[in-house]
């Protein structure tokens, strides 16, 4: 469902040591996910209304008038620089009644509304960062209205996450929260969006935030620690002991990182118009959403806002598997262990997901807490 959930530093690696970059920060907050799996209520249905009473004669006097033919109402959104406003919410009221009908625009912008009787009718406009638009008019029977085109304006005393006035500023807005997020307060958690309403990156915010991973204090530390961990079982031992040694396991470390973050989380998902990110999902039961986790190393979001599937993570994980053939001691360069651990990197990916899910989210310090 979504694209290289990264919780430490979201690169693609490609042996089995070096993919417990990741590995090590799930264990560290396994232990505490065993009693945070929350379960949601499911809502109720509202009942249906009374029956009609019927005539008490067959005579034209007592007859029910005919109903009128019913209208359809449809328009668009944008904001102030002309790109469609995803996700607005456009309220229908009518003169006199107290039931509110509600709409969401499209990825095209646009909405619609089925079945309205016809009438005086109100829209109210609302998206968040934005200057909530009103709009009346009537309708006739069986008439189909095109609402003028709906310009939302930047709202100055806005103070949530979108805060900008095109998609690109507001996708800009949640890269930057998504760059505070931090496990523990530490450890960087930058591909996941917590925002009900997130937007597509552009390739630009992609690499960013592939950059602000791979060249996080964090990483690199973390990185650091694997080599000498790699150092002390001898592993990869065609690189040698001592310093050298250690250099060269640190070096092909970093490179796993740099090259699988930019590979899969920047490069191919620009190319795809793929989202890298995971988007928390927080609703449901248990069942339906580790099933929604677990299928993210498949499936992700594509910038057209429709799930697909996550060619990006995939061929990702094998170049990034097949370019460290370059860097890898000639004793190392088995196609068994490039298979295995370009497999490993996905199956991660789903564990990812399932942290991310129901542990990480409670250890997550944010600014856009909601």
């Amino acid at each position: 469902m979504h694209c290289a959930p990264q919780l430490a530093y979201g690169g693609n690696k490609t042996v089995t040591v070096r993919d417990s970059c990741l590995r090590w920060q799930f264990m560290l907050v396994l232990v505490l996910a065993v009693s945070v799996f929350p379960v949601s209520l499911a809502a109720q249905e509202p009942g249906s209304p009374d029956a009609a009473q019927a005539p008490v004669a067959n005579s034209p006097a007592n007859q029910p008038a005919a109903e009128p033919q019913a209208a359809m109402i449809s328009g668009t959104v944008e904001d102030q620089s002309g790109a469609v406003n995803v996700g607005a919410k456009i309220r229908l009221t009518r003169d006199g009644q107290t039931a509110v009908q509600e709409a969401v625009s499209g990825a095209n912008g646009e909405f619609s509304f089925t079945e309205v009787a016809p009438g005086p009718f109100h829209l109210e406009i609302t998206s968040t960062g934005f200057v909530t638009q009103d709009f009346s008019g009537e309708l006739q029977p069986g008439q189909f209205f095109i609402v003028p085109l709906i310009n939302l304006t930047v709202s100055g005393g806005a103070t949530e996450v979108r805060v900008g006035g095109s998609t690109v500023e507001v996708a800009e807005q949640q890269v930057k929260i998504e760059e505070t997020q931090r496990v523990f307060g530490f450890i960087p958690n930058f591909y996941v969006s917590y925002d009900p309403d997130p937007v597509p990156l552009n390739a630009r915010q992609k690499f960013e935030l592939a950059w602000k991973s791979t060249t996080d204090p964090v990483t690199i530390v973390g990185t650091a620690f694997l080599a000498g961990l790699e150092q002390a079982a001898d592993d990869y031992s065609g690189y040698g002991q001592g310093m050298q040694g250690y250099g060269k396991r640190f070096g092909s470390a970093y490179a796993d990182v740099f090259s699988g973050t930019f590979i899969g989380s920047a490069i191919l998902p620009s190319i795809f118009k793929q989202d890298p990110r995971y988007f928390y999902r927080g609703t449901g039961t248990t069942g339906s959403r580790v099933g929604y986790a677990l299928a993210n190393s498949v499936i992700c979001k594509g910038d057209n806002q429709h799930w697909q599937p996550n060619y990006s993570l995939v061929l990702g994980s094998f170049a990034s598997a097949g370019l460290s053939y370059v860097y890898y001691p000639k004793s190392d360069r088995t196609v068994g262990l490039f298979v295995q651990n370009s497999l490993l990197k996905l199956a991660e990916s789903s564990l990812a997901g399932v942290m991310q899910e129901f542990v990480v989210r409670r250890l997550t310090p944010r600014r856009d807490q909601r």
